[in-house]
């Protein structure tokens, strides 16, 4: 039982390295005006291998980094309240959620991964657009109009989430449940 809890604090503290070295990196590879969050699939490992608040903590590591990098900058200086809140909870959510999905397929350990990996980017993404229509619409609006769009909606869809929320489904979708499995298979030696 120690055994297992000092396992579970490593890993997650090797996660959370993991987390932030991610990000720090990914806010370097742009798509559009926002960066690529690699960073979803450590909080899925982490969700799957150690549980729903593990995945949280993970999730709101990766929420303060992102404030940190400056990735949320032209947001926080709209509102900083906004900003914070919605930044902050679309990753604890996410990386909670990821761990609660993995624990209903938990029976079947690879389908449970890829339910964890595709849950997390939909969860983070639902909670940043929640965010830009309670906090940020006359802004992202402007936004979408300075750049020709005729709907704000195609805009946040399109403009703000589109390409990077495929990408980030994708490679959770493809990498999460493979590193989960090889810990799985390392762990059970």
């Amino acid at each position: 039982m120690k055994n297992e809890k000092t396992r579970k604090i490593a890993g997650v503290g090797i996660l959370t390295a993991i987390v932030i070295v991610l990000q720090m990196m990914g806010s370097f590879i742009k798509l559009g005006p926002f960066s690529i969050s690699l960073v979803l699939i450590p909080l899925v490992v982490g969700a799957a291998l150690y549980g729903p608040y593990a995945g949280a903590f993970l999730g709101f590591i990766f929420g303060l980094v992102v404030l940190l990098s400056g990735d949320a900058a032209a947001f926080l200086a709209v509102t900083v309240f906004g900003t914070v809140l919605t930044v902050l909870v679309k990753g604890t959510l996410a990386g909670f959620a990821s761990g609660i999905v993995y624990k209903l397929f938990a029976k079947k350990p690879f389908l449970a991964a890829v339910m964890a990996a595709v849950s997390c980017p939909i969860v983070n993404t639902g909670v940043f657009l929640i965010g830009c229509l309670l906090f940020f619409m006359p802004t992202i609006s402007a936004w979408a109009e300075a750049l020709g769009f005729a709907n704000v909606y195609t805009y946040m869809i399109l403009g703000l989430v589109g390409g990077n929320f495929i990408f980030e489904l994708l490679s959770n979708a493809i990498l999460s449940p493979i590193i989960v499995r090889i810990i799985d298979m390392g762990r059970n030696k």
